[in-house]
């Protein structure tokens, strides 16, 4: 599932290319992406301006003039291209853009027509994703639970979590409503960077530890961002580029190889809420 780096990286692209542009047409192959009827979600957006995208946690929020916003999740395997598409047969079919792989092609289930020609696509294998479209309030409200970004939050109310917390360190880091934006890709790295064990409960954490682990999420979701995010499964750019951070990652789908630290340990897997957890117990002591 794409999280915060990788949302992060598709809204700035699409600030870049589709900021300012208008709605003209709007197709799908696969309804139940869009929340409610389809036909008035393509009648309320059809004439609609784009006024800039944001991010909350792992949402892309795409503003419109008149109030309207949308909301797009991108679930385990969504992500958008910008590019041209013809869509007069059964599946759309690149007109000129020869990096789009088939990959992504094949699965394009979403196309938004823009105003210049150019067109927004979504694509996504197992059609998962949702797109929410309304009032700002309404859409906002929506969200409202979500704790704060982790790319924001501060050491005080980050510590105050922490010590209300008797849950594993792993799944806290994953609970969107305690922190936003981190997933299984980056809870494994940072934990791993933190040399915390996953399982270790937050409140245990002594104040080194919670202050390393602070440091840690700041400094891999950083690199991470500046490396336009992880795609050893399905995410791309909207240029359907790959993030180049799965190249430099520690320990995350990395079972058996030899520990990327000093020690002679090898990564190991576990799973914790039904998920799969990659660590070094040589140097993650539980």
């Amino acid at each position: 599932m794409p999280e915060l780096p990788e949302v992060q990286t598709v809204v700035d692209d699409l600030n870049r290319k589709i900021k300012n542009r208008k709605i003209t047409g709007v197709w799908t192959d696969a309804r139940k992406i869009v929340r409610g009827s389809f036909p008035d979600f393509r009648k309320s957006v059809i004439g609609r301006k784009i006024l800039r995208v944001e991010r909350r946690a792992k949402n892309i929020l795409i503003y419109f003039d008149s109030g309207k916003l949308m909301l797009t999740h991108l679930k385990m395997t969504g992500h958008y291209l910008v590019g041209r598409w013809d869509l007069r047969k059964p599946k759309p079919t690149p007109v000129s853009d020869g990096r789009l792989s088939e990959k992504v092609n094949a699965y394009i289930h979403v196309v938004f027509v823009l105003d210049d020609g150019r067109m927004l696509a979504l694509s996504d294998l197992r059609k998962f994703a949702k797109i929410m479209f309304g009032d700002v309030d309404d859409i906002c409200a929506s969200l409202k639970d979500l704790g704060p970004e982790a790319t924001e939050i501060s050491f005080k109310d980050f510590d105050r979590l922490l010590e209300k917390s008797r849950k594993p360190i792993k799944k806290l880091l994953m609970d969107q409503n305690l922190i936003a934006g981190i997933g299984n890709i980056y809870s494994d790295e940072i934990l791993f960077d933190a040399k915390i064990h996953p399982l270790s409960l937050a409140s245990s954490l002594n104040p080194e530890r919670r202050k390393r682990l602070y440091r840690s999420i700041k400094k891999i979701l950083k690199k991470a961002l500046e490396l336009r995010g992880t795609s050893v499964s399905d995410f791309r750019d909207t240029s359907g580029v790959e993030g180049d951070y799965g190249l430099r990652r520690l320990v995350y789908r990395r079972e058996g190889k030899l520990c990327p630290g000093k020690c002679p340990g090898k990564v190991k897997r576990i799973k914790i809420g039904g998920r799969s957890s990659y660590f070094c117990s040589d140097c993650q002591k539980l």
